[in-house]
């Protein structure tokens, strides 16, 4: 794509030239195809063609997305078991002390957010900060265990389309409720914001339709 000079929004060359182009058959041109709308970096439009959205960097393969695909929804489902009760302890637990570090993190997911990043860094800052303040040893030693776990469903989620100011807002929610110190409120506050988290491209998606 960069080779061909290709800007979002241009059409990509029909499956039989990029085959002949890349020396390749017309299924892998169409695997990676898929992989890329999967990734949200091309968007193939029936009777239309295939459409650059984005450019992307280092693309996966289809293999690894079905492998992301399968483990995603229970990771999202521990981390709706773990996060959901968490934030009610911190709700019940919190000092005003604990709260400096709440408030910073989503100071700097709004400030990534204002300057076109999507908000990752103060994402995870937050959701440690829930963790730290509900002061349980046994549920912050599982959610360590499940950091990179939850780092993956993080940055799916947040590479969604208006996906970040969303999650920002969502965060603010949380963090009234575990000001307040209404635990239910702020147990409630973290299941639909979750509910969100897991509404991405890739779990939409039917592998078994990919060459039909």
């Amino acid at each position: 794509m960069v080779e061909a000079t290709l800007k979002p929004g241009d059409r990509l060359p029909p499956e039989r030239e990029l085959s002949d182009r890349l020396g390749v058959s017309r299924a892998s041109v169409r695997q990676a195809i898929v992989a890329l709308e999967v990734q949200g970096i091309v968007d193939s439009r029936h009777g239309d063609g295939i459409y650059l959205l984005r450019h992307g960097v280092a693309g996966e393969s289809l293999n690894k997305l079905l492998d992301r695909r399968r483990r995603l929804p229970e990771i999202l489902e521990a981390r709706e078991a773990l996060e959901v009760k968490l934030a009610e302890l911190a709700a019940l637990r919190r000092t005003e002390q604990d709260l400096v570090a709440m408030d910073g993190a989503l100071e700097r997911m709004e400030a990534d957010i204002a300057g076109g990043g999507i908000g990752a860094d103060g994402d995870a800052e937050f959701h440690a900060a829930i963790t730290a303040v509900a002061k349980s040893a046994v549920l912050a030693q599982l959610m360590n265990y499940l950091s990179h776990s939850i780092h993956e469903t993080r940055m799916e989620s947040l590479s969604e389309p208006g996906r970040p100011s969303k999650s920002l807002t969502a965060h603010r929610r949380i963090a009234v409720a575990i000001r307040r110190g209404d635990g239910k409120a702020a147990a409630r506050a973290m299941r639909e914001h979750l509910k969100v988290v897991a509404d991405v491209r890739l779990l939409h998606w039917k592998p078994e339709n990919w060459n039909a």
